[in-house]
């Protein structure tokens, strides 16, 4: 349903880990908003509990809810919500939006986000992630809100998964569509399988980048140098790094798998954490490269650690587009990255950076090698790379997309 084109908004941006990839592009999108325009609110996931009222976290606030300071309060490590609380948004953690597949909680967080929606008397609901994606949309359909917006950064779907749960999430998915009025896309490879699945119709359907502010990972001279004290490197070593969250998806075990196929005078640096932790500080240790890979855990200041890389090397199963390969770009970082969607958007085979299949340490030993054994051909491609960015992921061109997007004509088919 359309709304004003000139009227003060109110919009609800809905995600169940307010953290990670998916978190940062939600947070850069409500700071993008136009002034003047909106009233912005974040709706998060609750943190370290399974059900409303199983723990003390749980029950807290009205119905497993917390609101403002409370919230921020109860935010999880490396949680965004401090800074979207510090922008002047409304914060609201709903304690039963839990990441695990639970049917209670899930039954318990369609009931309290129906309700929280409903007495937000919120204008737009602009959800992500696959779980508060589904529910978050149902739940906005129920509590009346005019617009429903939904980013794909990537899906829950992939070909890691059992055909049977595969279906299971490709129907669950379309059960939300028919909630929704727009989406946004990130990356091209998300766009084409949202189509060729019947996911959605191509006037509801927009393309969208994940906007980095990518000047502000510019290095300075002497930055190199600075960073690789920070960490206390040793001289003269050349350094791959990559930066994730310590999961599944994300590879982390074929990462060091590959740094253990590489000359001893690489190091590994790997900025993130994760339930994989301690299983990969064990693997590291019987790989024998204990001494040359550093597991940073979560930082802060990714943009002070970014210019001690020699090479980023991604090596997810999956993914949308992570924030990540663009905040090298900006570092001026050559990159290796897996053959997955949507990668291939910023990672042109050998002219922005090398791609490598999904699964494969000798692949990725070799891409890697290559860099750093060509550095005039690393440069060329981190140069081309930096153009190929260009103003598509800057936070002001997201803000002109979300602004077209929340005050669009496209409607969901159920209002039809």
């Amino acid at each position: 349903m359309p709304v004003s084109a000139s009227r003060k908004l109110r919009v609800a941006t809905v995600i169940t880990r307010f953290n990670g990839g998916a978190g940062q592009v939600a947070l850069n999108g409500a700071l993008s908003l136009p002034d003047g325009g909106y009233e912005r609110a974040i709706v998060t996931g609750g943190v370290g509990m399974d059900s409303v009222g199983r723990n003390g976290t749980g029950g807290e606030g009205e119905g497993g809810v917390l609101y403002g300071e409370e919230a921020v309060a109860n935010a999880a490590a490396g949680d965004l919500t401090p800074d979207a609380h510090a922008a002047g948004m409304e914060i609201v953690q709903v304690g039963p939006l839990v990441p695990q597949i639970s049917p209670r909680d899930d039954l318990a967080a369609l009931r309290t986000l129906t309700r929280v929606l409903a007495e937000g008397r919120y204008d737009v609901v602009h959800t992500h992630s696959a779980k508060g994606g589904v529910i978050g949309r149902v739940a906005a359909a129920r509590a009346g809100v005019p617009r429903i917006v939904h980013t794909w950064h990537g899906f829950p779907f992939n070909e890691f998964q059992s055909w049977a749960r595969r279906r299971a999430y490709i129907r669950l998915e379309r059960v939300a569509a028919k909630h929704t009025d727009a989406f946004l896309a990130i990356g091209s490879e998300t766009v084409t399988t949202a189509l060729r699945l019947g996911l959605a119709t191509p006037e509801r359907i927009r393309l969208s980048w994940p906007a980095v502010d990518v000047d502000a990972y510019a290095t300075a001279p002497g930055s190199r140098a600075q960073a690789r004290r920070r960490l206390d490197l040793p001289l003269g070593v050349k350094v791959v790094g990559s930066i994730g969250r310590l999961t599944y998806q994300k590879g982390p075990e074929i990462f060091v798998k590959a740094l253990a196929r590489l000359p001893d005078d690489v190091f590994g640096l790997w900025v993130g954490g994760g339930t994989m932790a301690g299983g990969l500080e064990r693997l590291t240790a019987r790989l024998g490269v204990a001494d040359r890979m550093r597991w940073l855990g979560h930082r802060d200041d990714v943009a002070d650690v970014l210019p001690a890389f020699d090479v980023m090397a991604m090596s997810s199963r999956w993914e949308g587009l992570p924030c990540v390969l663009v905040e090298a770009i900006g570092a001026g970082i050559p990159l290796v990255a897996t053959a997955v969607p949507s990668n291939q958007d910023l990672v042109l085979a050998g002219e922005t950076g090398m791609l490598v299949p999904p699964e494969d340490p000798w692949r990725l030993a070799g891409a890697i090698s290559a860099l750093l054994d060509d550095p005039a051909a690393a440069a060329r491609m981190a140069e081309r790379a930096r153009a190929r960015v260009g103003g598509w992921f800057s936070p002001g061109h997201l803000g002109t997309v979300l602004d077209e997007t929340y005050r669009g004509t496209s409607q969901r088919p159920y209002q039809r």
